[in-house]
């Protein structure tokens, strides 16, 4: 999945703008997106704060290394009951 270029705080900072009346066309100008994103974001993170934002983050994050971890040991283990079965 292709990472973002912008931070949780400018998101944020983005959505609480279009929220203060200011159009979504010049926010988007502003931040150089397109309104496309801005509803993402929007759909995404609305109800969201910023320690909010970085806590699901940091979830994220972890959630994708135990992945990992788990795909790994399950392909050690299956290695591991392949030799059994050779030598067997």
């Amino acid at each position: 999945m292709k990472r973002s270029r912008f931070s949780e705080e400018p998101v944020i900072y983005a959505l609480r703008q279009s929220e203060a009346d200011t159009p979504v066309g010049d926010v988007c100008r502003q931040r150089d997106v397109s309104e496309a994103t801005f509803y993402v974001w929007k759909k995404k993170y609305a109800h969201l704060g910023v320690s909010e934002l970085q806590r699901l983050r940091k979830v994220k994050e972890e959630n994708s290394r135990v992945k990992r971890l788990v795909a790994n040991l399950s392909l050690d283990k299956h290695m591991l009951s392949e030799a059994l079965r050779k030598k067997d």
